[in-house]
C-alpha cells in the first residue's frame, strides 16, 4: 500500500473534511447575512448588521481558508453523532428567522425560540418544577439583556408582529 495515498478512513482527511463542511457552512451563512444587510432599505437602520455581517463575513473567509490549506489543528471537526445533536436546534432557528420573527415580532419570536432551544438541550430534569422555573428566569433575563442591547442602547429596528 502507498503510505502516501490519502483515503476516507485516514484521519488527516477526515479532520479536513470534518473542518471544511462546517467552515463552508458558516462562509454560506455570512455571504447571506453580509449580502442582505447591504440590500435592505432603508440603509440607515442597516448600519449595526452590516457592521456585524462584514465582520462575520471577514472572520468567516478566514476560517473558511484555514479549513481549506488544513491549517485547523483543534479537534477533529464536527461529527456526524454531533450533527444530528444540533440539528433540531438549527431546524428551530430558521423557522424563527425565516417566519416566527416577521410574524410573531422579534421579541415575542425570541422569546419562544429561546426558551425551546434552551429547554430542549437543558440536561435538569423535564420532571422537576425548578427545572422549569429556572428555565423561565433566565429566559426573561436574557430577552431583558437582548431588549436593552438592542432598542435601548443600539435603536436598532426589530422586525414588528403580531405581539410587538
Amino acid at each position: 500500500m502507498n503510505p502516501s495515498a490519502t483515503s476516507a478512513s485516514d484521519p488527516s482527511t477526515a479532520s479536513r473534511v470534518g473542518h471544511l463542511v462546517p467552515a463552508s457552512l458558516v462562509l454560506a451563512l455570512a455571504a447571506v447575512v453580509a449580502w442582505l444587510s447591504y440590500t435592505q432599505e432603508p440603509a440607515s437602520a442597516f448600519l449595526f448588521p452590516r457592521l456585524i455581517g462584514t465582520v462575520m463575513l471577514a472572520l468567516a473567509l478566514w476560517n473558511f481558508i484555514r479549513a481549506a490549506m488544513g491549517v485547523s489543528k483543534v479537534g477533529q471537526g464536527i461529527a456526524v453523532t454531533t450533527w444530528l445533536n444540533i440539528i433540531p436546534g438549527i431546524a428551530l432557528m430558521a423557522v424563527f428567522v425565516f417566519f416566527a420573527a416577521k410574524y410573531f415580532g422579534f421579541y415575542v419570536a425570541s422569546t419562544a425560540a429561546f426558551f425551546l432551544l434552551y429547554s430542549g438541550y437543558d440536561p435538569a430534569p423535564h420532571t422537576a418544577l425548578s427545572s422549569w422555573v429556572k428555565r423561565v428566569v433566565i429566559t426573561a433575563a436574557f430577552m431583558g439583556v437582548i431588549y436593552a442591547l438592542f432598542t435601548l442602547l443600539l435603536k436598532v429596528q426589530t422586525p414588528r408582529g403580531m405581539f410587538l
